[in-house]
Parts: C-alpha cells; structure tokens; sequence
C-alpha cells in the first residue's frame, strides 16, 4: 500500500529536482518519512510558501531535537496518507517551491 506513495515522490522529486544542486533526499528501505533537505537557509521559506498555495508540510526542521534545524534545510515527507493523486499534486507544488525559494537564494548571493 506505501510502496507506490513513495515510489510517487521519489519520482517526482528526481524528475524535477534531480541533478539541479539544490535539494537531495533520502530513499527509504522502510519507515513513513522522505528527509528532504533543500539549499541551507530555503526550508522554511518552501513550507511557508507551499502553505500559502495550500499544502501542508510538516514545520521544517521537525526532525531535529526541539525542531530546530541549524541549517534551515530539512522538511520531513510523509507520503502514507494523502491518496496518490493528491500526493502528486503536492509534491509537484513543493518541488516548485523549492526551485523558486532557490532561485531567489542563488540570485541573491550573486
């Protein structure tokens, strides 16, 4: 039953955010999360701005003790409820998000 939830983001998040340098994931052998981890200092503004489109994603950094993550990258995935076409919708919207919070990040360090 999970197996194609996160076969989904995984494909997604290879398709659109592979081989761009600014986000790498882990691929679970098990368990209920995706550890997202976007350029330093973008994670809670890709949350914030997912959530203003309509998606909920766990407050960046949850996985850090007091949900306090020093590099401000991290968002934790969890793909065991929504039903794969939502799931899809999601996803694709926080990839967009990702990209344009790293633009915005790259743009400014130049």
């Amino acid at each position: 039953i999970l197996k194609p939830k996160f076969d989904t983001v995984i494909g997604i998040l290879e398709a659109e955010l592979g081989n761009k340098g600014i986000a790498w994931w882990n691929k679970p052998n098990g368990g209920y999360f995706i550890s997202l981890n976007t350029l330093p200092g973008c994670a809670k503004e890709v949350v914030a701005m997912a959530s203003e489109a309509g998606v909920k994603f766990t407050n960046a950094g949850a996985t850090f003790p007091y949900g306090k993550d020093p590099l401000d990258r991290n968002i934790r995935i969890a793909p065991t409820f929504p039903p794969i076409s939502e799931l899809k919708k999601a996803i694709e919207l926080l990839c967009i998000c990702v990209q344009l919070v790293s633009a915005k990040k790259i743009l400014k360090e130049m």
